[in-house]
């Protein structure tokens, strides 16, 4: 767990080094930084899920591999595009050429120590959120969960261990390998430099709160995990605030890969059991 730990912060950081410099240099020099109405926040966030969601839907009916291992295909070639393609487009019409600076505007240079420190603490947080809180709601969501996923084949329930293990061995090598690396790394990354870079700074209502809408509209965009919405955004919502605040990214890059690595390895180790 240390070493996957650590394998996602390196990935973050060299991330970090490469665009700290050039994003203050370029962003001072009085880039014009065009501004998201609410209207085209909407459509930003769920346009991307929209996407994935009805493909997931529609191709999981004729499914023959693990249906998470279809999501974690399905995300690589439709949410990642989008939402990275839409802060590219942003960074040629702001800076010039395409690159990932508009997610990275007006960000500020922290320790890694510190980033990695706080990241930990709100990690930790979340931690007892999904020991206190998380079964609470599942409880609450049971039956409405039971009647959704009983109309739909078997696949669509990831937390069913017994039906994942009919598949054979190799392909679950490869379901567990891909979900790892698109759940721990690609999956968090995308959707922070996405909702806690591009969109956050790029909204037009910029208050106090403007962190905490983006991550309920976060949490709600999530549709293949439409039960855990409490849960997530109790979550993330307080590291959001505090990556705001502190102006940097990589705070809550940090927490998001941390997370989905404890839920990856919950996951591989239940597969394996």
């Amino acid at each position: 767990m240390l070493i996957k730990m650590t394998q996602s912060c390196n990935i973050v950081f060299s991330l970090y080094r490469c665009y700290n410099q050039s994003n203050k240099s370029e962003f001072r020099k009085g880039n014009r930084m065009n501004k998201i109405d609410t209207k085209g926040l909407i459509l930003r966030i769920f346009m991307p899920t929209i996407v994935l969601s009805l493909s997931y839907l529609a191709l999981g009916h004729f499914c023959s591999i693990p249906h998470i291992l279809l999501f974690c295909i399905l995300g690589t070639f439709t949410l990642v595009p989008i939402e990275l393609g839409i802060i590219l487009k942003a960074s040629k019409n702001e800076y010039g050429k395409y690159s990932f600076q508009s997610a990275f505007a007006r960000q500020e240079k922290i320790p890694v120590c510190k980033v990695v420190i706080i990241a930990f603490l709100f990690f930790g947080i979340a931690g007892l959120l999904s020991a206190f809180v998380a079964p609470v709601e599942y409880r609450v969501f049971a039956e409405i969960r039971s009647d959704v996923l009983n109309s739909l084949p078997n696949g669509f329930d990831w937390t069913n261990y017994e039906y994942l293990k009919t598949f054979s061995k190799p392909i679950l090598i490869i379901t567990c390998a891909y979900y790892t690396i698109f759940n721990v790394l690609i999956g968090p990354i995308t959707e922070e430099l996405f909702f806690r870079g591009y969109l956050t700074s790029h909204y037009e209502k910029q208050t106090p709160f403007t962190p905490i809408i983006i991550a309920v509209l976060f949490s709600l965009y999530h549709f293949w995990l439409p039960f855990n919405n409490v849960f997530r955004i109790l979550a993330f919502a307080p590291v959001a605030y505090i990556a705001y605040k502190k102006k940097n990214l990589y705070i809550s890059i940090c927490f998001h890969c941390f997370c989905n690595l404890f839920s990856t390895l919950g996951f591989i180790l239940a597969i394996a059991a």
